[in-house]
């Protein structure tokens, strides 16, 4: 059995807009949501700001009762996923045992954690609240998910940190291809983390003011969170109640670059580009506009322009990352970018990469700078690379195609 699957809704938190329409205004405008940080102390840091999400009232979507209940990342996950559902015009699912959820993360619950973790040194362990140890484990970001709507199919939590929302996207996508599921909930969610932005300064990768994706003068990312999720169902499940379809999935490569744990290698991106384009019988003139991982920091970007080019052959391929108007939300990332891609290829609009200022010869590639392109998008690439040498890539087609 080998289904057509496609994307019937769209779910988005983000530091630019809190749903499609508020985040894609706010792409395609350039516009900026790093702000100050609010949620930890920077002082001790170079950087004060990063993509925070401000203004998310999580009682918009859930219950009092069930909030306080979960942590912020299990907020973001559950209330995206009420987004997603409403823009698939879904009021209730149709069979809830054929209906899952695949949920991709880096930090998991990691502000619970932290918390814990304060309460032990500070006051021993007879400070720790039991109530929350059993809110912080990552699996309960998919879990909360599928209690929330009573869904009963597959459950998975893909922890493969950066790349993980292309991830499960990708891991929802063979289910329902192969008959496992009719519907999925597909996308990651991360919170702001404190673990993360000490992490990511001590590394000296964080930027002190701006993110700069491919600019000579690049000084790093900056951190942020959010949550992404998309609807997937199957071809037939879709045509059958009429619904509006953004894209279909084509297919999707992964690799590893398993001998080195922080930097990615052009190679290793480049599989994963190769091998989503073969997944989908498709040859590299095929492709109208490539969603960057672009994180701004001079060794990822260096690397990725390097596959780019190497796979296109020096092509002007419109590429460009999102990344630097929301910072870098860890395992959201790749989930935001495929609603990103979703949208570029129902309005055939290109979001710009904002703050690039100076070319630079080792990023040699169309990165769609500072201003929005209105440009015709039939098949659209998202990739994604983490710490561990994961790269995946997804690619999605304008339904029905060209």
């Amino acid at each position: 059995m080998d289904k057509r699957v496609v994307i019937t809704g769209l779910g988005v938190i983000s530091s630019v807009g809190i749903g499609q329409d508020a985040f894609w205004k706010s792409l395609i405008a350039g516009k900026s949501g790093i702000s100050k940080i609010s949620s930890i102390d920077t002082a001790d840091f170079p950087t004060h700001n990063g993509g925070e999400v401000k203004g998310f009232q999580p009682q918009q979507f859930i219950s009092s009762e069930k909030i306080d209940q979960l942590g912020r990342a299990s907020c973001f996950a559950v209330s995206v996923a009420h987004l997603a559902l409403e823009s698939a015009k879904l009021k209730t699912i149709p069979d809830k045992e054929r209906a899952g959820v695949c949920m991709g993360t880096t930090m998991g619950e990691s502000q619970i954690l932290e918390q814990l973790n304060l309460a032990w040194v500070k006051n021993g362990p007879e400070a720790l609240e039991p109530a929350l140890i059993p809110r912080y484990p990552s699996n309960v970001l998919s879990t909360n998910v599928a209690i929330e709507f009573g869904l009963k199919g597959p459950n998975y939590v893909i922890p493969t940190a950066c790349a993980a929302g292309n991830y499960a996207i990708g891991y929802a996508y063979d289910l329902i291809r192969m008959g496992e599921a009719d519907m999925m909930l597909a996308g990651g969610a991360d919170a702001f983390s404190k673990i993360a932005f000490i992490g990511f300064n001590r590394m000296f990768a964080v930027a002190p003011e701006k993110c700069q994706p491919f600019d000579k003068n690049r000084k790093g990312m900056l951190v942020g969170e959010g949550a992404g999720i998309v609807v997937l169902e199957s071809l037939e499940s879709a045509l059958k109640r009429k619904s509006d379809i953004y894209a279909e999935v084509l297919g999707y490569g992964l690799s590893c670059d398993a001998h080195h744990m922080t930097a990615p290698f052009s190679e290793g991106i480049k599989q994963a580009i190769e091998k989503s384009l073969a997944a989908s019988s498709l040859r590299p003139e095929d492709v109208d506009y490539f969603n960057a991982h672009g994180t701004g920091t001079p060794a990822n970007d260096k690397e990725e322009c390097a596959a780019i080019n190497q796979v296109f052959k020096g092509r002007r391929l419109a590429v460009s990352s999102i990344k630097s108007m929301l910072g870098h939300t860890m395992g959201a990332a790749s989930a935001i970018e495929a609603v990103a891609c979703c949208l570029a290829i129902k309005n055939d609009i290109l979001p710009p990469t904002i703050n690039y200022e100076t070319p630079d010869p080792e990023c040699d590639i169309d990165c769609v700078p500072n201003v929005t392109r209105k440009q015709k998008v039939n098949i659209a690439l998202n990739s994604a690379s983490a710490f561990g040498g994961n790269n995946a890539c997804l690619v999605l087609r304008k339904f029905p195609p060209l």
